[in-house]
């Protein structure tokens, strides 16, 4: 048992109040505690307080505590009940307190896992070059139930996913190298893949892009052709052939081409 001896205002907070509590047998304890507990437990000069009521002040000065640093947390951005749990065990809060905390964070609206993700799709398809598997990845990491992941990325739609693969596959375009078709396609296929594209928004995307010109696949054989020439031209006719074949079929383009660049290089050498 207690008797409250004094209560002044804590100078670096007006919110916070500083109890002194003298005990029975003439020990002083001071506690801190938040204004919103103050009035609570309605603390005055000369209550009388037990052990129990103390420990009850104490935990509820925590959970105020604990839902003032959440509130901040929550003030930059929204955030997923995962995320808050994680940041507030950091801060070094107990189980039971984060617990109390996050139901007042829900009645409160202040976390609501199903509108965060929603928010996060949004934000992820419109700002950056995400498909639906990265962003679900993320959402799982995040822990978001998976009912409200399923229902989130619904609002990316197919023709979305695409455009955005699109785009992917433009910027890679313009630093293509001079490779053939088979070798370019494999490449971006991976690149689509790596960022979360289903094989169905793939195929569209290199079904769009079908129009490749036969001048292109040309121009990248004749590049690696006459590379391959200077490396294996001091080889006899057959096995320069077949060296040449081999070195260009691994390199992805088909057989047919292949004949005719070499029918190309021997008109040349007999001129």
């Amino acid at each position: 048992m207690g008797i409250i001896t004094n209560i002044a205002v804590q100078p670096n907070s007006r919110e916070r109040f500083r109890v002194t509590i003298q005990k029975e047998n003439g020990e002083i304890d001071v506690i801190t505690v938040d204004q919103d507990v103050l009035l609570q437990f309605r603390l005055k000069k000369g209550m009388e307080i037990d052990g129990n009521a103390l420990q009850e002040i104490v935990y509820a000065d925590q959970v105020k505590k604990t839902y003032n640093q959440a509130l901040y947390f929550l003030s930059h951005r929204m955030r997923s009940e995962r995320e808050v749990t994680d940041h507030l065990r950091k801060k070094g809060a107990s189980d039971d307190v984060i617990a109390e905390v996050l139901d007042k964070l829900r009645q409160n609206k202040y976390v609501d896992d199903r509108e965060f993700a929603f928010a996060y799709v949004r934000t992820q398809k419109q700002t950056t070059a995400k498909g639906p598997y990265v962003i679900r990845k993320e959402l799982e990491k995040l822990g978001v139930a998976e009912e409200w992941i399923e229902q989130s990325l619904a609002i990316y739609s197919f023709d979305e996913q695409v455009e955005t693969a699109k785009s992917l596959y433009e910027k890679a375009k313009k630093q293509r190298a001079k490779q053939s078709l088979r070798q370019w396609k494999y490449q971006i296929e991976q690149l689509l893949y790596r960022k979360g594209f289903p094989h169905e928004v793939i195929d569209q995307v290199l079904l769009s892009e079908q129009d490749e010109k036969e001048e292109q696949e040309w121009e990248a054989l004749e590049y690696q052709g006459r590379k391959a020439h200077r490396r294996y031209e001091k080889y006899d006719s057959p096995m320069y052939e077949q060296k040449m074949k081999q070195a260009l079929y691994r390199k992805g383009f088909p057989l047919e081409m292949i004949e005719q660049f070499l029918s190309k290089l021997k008109e040349e050498q007999e001129h």
